[in-house]
């Protein structure tokens, strides 16, 4: 009886919390090992389910480079990659665009509505969802002079047409997206997923942006975890060099999406089972959050008596 009791009073700790997001938009970027442990990607699906269920509109962005990668190796094409970004001619396209628009995200899609969701699959070039245009990287010479290297059909984003996504909320169904966009001219581009799920978020005014990693969140310069952090104060541990590699593009999807009006932001370890009902729906939550604090601390005072 005191388990059942137990379990009762877990439901009602959570109910401020789903009555304060009801009807509200979550967009989360899915990736590393919660993408492929088989475990992970079951709990991930009922996460998504449950959202869905009570009354939260959540919007799946996934990513799946190591699968790309490997499926490269395959048919005898080594990847390569300048700046964290992988070089991509036509053929590479190709595969990305066979890995992530078809097998990965019919997986996720799948698994969704294996247990009970209504998921729906797309890419961005769907109901034209994702404008982009070619993305140029610059690099210093020996002489200190700016080179522009051409990294084939990686894009970067121009715009967002968020309607079909808004049809598909209407109606109750959850999207699922593929980071694939499309040019003026009709070319194909493959596109960072953090950065996707930011603009995605910020075209839907979501009240929350969640980035799944394999890292439990941004650490101090001490080393220790951070539950929350102010936005502006990322740029110092960007400067001291604690924020870099595969953290650094997230931590600036996460700043850009609070700049164009998401509430709240959060970084969290995607290697823990149900990690997003954690986040959540408890007043502790895991990993860290990111927000707008003294936006927020400045309209409140201009909104205060006196």
């Amino acid at each position: 009886m005191e388990k059942l009791i137990e379990k009762a009073n877990i439901l009602i700790e959570s109910l401020p919390f789903i009555r304060n997001f009801y009807g509200k938009t979550f967009v989360i970027k899915y990736g590393g090992a919660a993408q492929i442990d088989d475990e992970l990607k079951t709990t991930f699906a009922k996460d998504i389910v449950l959202l869905s269920f009570i009354g939260i509109m959540p919007v799946v962005v996934h990513g799946g480079g190591p699968k790309v990668s490997e499926t490269m190796k395959r048919m005898g094409k080594e990847p390569a990659f300048i700046q964290g970004q992988r070089v991509t001619d036509k053929e590479t396209m190709d595969i990305v665009e066979m890995v992530l628009g078809g097998l990965i995200n019919k997986e996720i899609v799948a698994l969704i509505n294996k247990n009970g969701g209504k998921a729906v699959g797309l890419s961005g070039k769907d109901g034209g969802l994702i404008k982009a245009k070619k993305k140029l990287i610059k690099k210093s010479d020996k002489k200190g002079e700016e080179e522009i290297i051409d990294i084939g059909l990686v894009g970067e984003i121009e715009s967002i047409d968020p309607q079909i996504l808004i049809s598909l909320e209407k109606s109750g169904f959850i999207p699922v997206i593929s980071p694939i966009g499309f040019g003026i001219k009709g070319d194909t581009y493959n596109i960072n997923a953090d950065y996707v799920a930011s603009a995605i978020a910020s075209a839907l005014n979501a009240e929350k942006l969640m980035l799944l990693t394999d890292v439990p969140g941004i650490k101090s310069k001490d080393g220790d975890i951070l539950s929350s952090i102010d936005k502006e104060d990322l740029r110092e541990l960007i400067e001291n060099g604690v924020i870099t590699g595969g953290m650094l593009p997230k931590v600036q999807a996460c700043a850009s999406a609070l700049a164009r009006g998401v509430k709240k932001t959060h970084i969290i370890d995607g290697r823990i089972p149900h990690c997003l009902l954690l986040e959540i729906f408890t007043k502790e939550g895991i990993g860290t959050e990111i927000v707008n604090l003294k936006r927020h601390l400045k309209n409140s005072l201009s909104h205060s008596p006196g």
